[in-house]
This record gives C-alpha cells, sequence and structure tokens, in this order.
C-alpha cells in the first residue's frame, strides 16, 4: 500500500441496481483481501451489503453495479450522480447493460407476458445500462467485475484525492 495521508479518508458508496449482485459479492470477496489497508482510507457511506451508514450524500465516488430497470432506479442514479464527483460502472451490467437487460430482446409474444409485472412495479420499457441514463467516469468490467482493475481504479481515486500518496505513476 502506497504512504496514507493520515486522516483523510475517500467518501465512497457501493449501489446495486437490477442484478444479480455478483459484483457485490465480488466486492466482499476482494474486501477479504484489503479490509485492514481499505479500512484507514476508506469511507464507506452506503453499501447495503455491509450494513453501512446509508449515506449517500457527498462522495467521492460512488460505484454501481446493475442495470436502471425502473423508474425508481432512475431517480435514485440520478440522486447518486448528484451527490458524487465520480461515478464508476462495476460490472457489464453496468456497463452495457448484458446480461441483466435480456428482456430488452424479447419477442412480442413474451413481452405481452410479462406487461402486467412491468406495469405492477413501474418498469421502463426497455432496462438501460447507467451510462444510458447518467454520466459514468469509470468501468470496472466483468461478470463480476474483475479484481484487478477495481483495485486498480480504487487505488487511482485514492492517490486522485490525496488519500494515498502513490509511489508509481499510470494507476
Amino acid at each position: 500500500m502506497p504512504e496514507e495521508n493520515p486522516g483523510k479518508k475517500l467518501a465512497v458508496g457501493f449501489f446495486s441496481f437490477t442484478a444479480d449482485e455478483g459484483c457485490m459479492i465480488e466486492f466482499l470477496e476482494i474486501l477479504n483481501k484489503y479490509y485492514f489497508d481499505w479500512a484507514k482510507v476508506l469511507d464507506v457511506r452506503y453499501c447495503k451489503q455491509l450494513k453501512s451508514k446509508n449515506d449517500f450524500s457527498a462522495l467521492d465516488v460512488a460505484f454501481v453495479e446493475g442495470c436502471i430497470s425502473s423508474h425508481k432506479e432512475v431517480g435514485k442514479l440520478k440522486t447518486i450522480r448528484e451527490n458524487s464527483k465520480y461515478v464508476v460502472s462495476i460490472g457489464s451490467c453496468a456497463i452495457n447493460g448484458q446480461p441483466s437487460n435480456l428482456r430488452n430482446f424479447f419477442d412480442e409474444e413474451k413481452k405481452k407476458e410479462i406487461q402486467f409485472l412491468l406495469d405492477k412495479f413501474d418498469h421502463l420499457p426497455m432496462v438501460q445500462a447507467p451510462p444510458e441514463v447518467i454520466k459514468i467516469d469509470d468501468f470496472v468490467p466483468g461478470c463480476p467485475m474483475i479484481e484487478a482493475k477495481f483495485v486498480e481504479v480504487l487505488n487511482k481515486y485514492l492517490d486522485l484525492f490525496g488519500v494515498v500518496k502513490s509511489a508509481h505513476t499510470g494507476l
């Protein structure tokens, strides 16, 4: 771990939308390796899997996984964007919608069959990836997300916000 800036922490949130939460499971697995280092430098303000503070105001970085399938999710994602300096899409669903947007490719018969569910839960006509709804600043590919890329992106923001002083460039 590069040199820390004592007392300074990166305010982050982890948000899951329509998906299987595979990236959040992967995050928890990664956390097993890095917990003691990250506990010193991260202020996790929102992560339902960790039962964190449930506060997503004034975030430095928001990490989002999954697709946007309802009007409620559109509103929440826009609120996250307004309250975050940077937003990072983690995993394929949050980058291009695949595979969680499969209903977008249903034939007309199947669409008619599920329409009552879409109406009942106020779903959008088409599932959207977060970049179709808001500006996304960075991406971590994979399904689930690729550990090395996630660590690289997180280190980039720790360095950018002066939380740690990187010993090397090209994060």
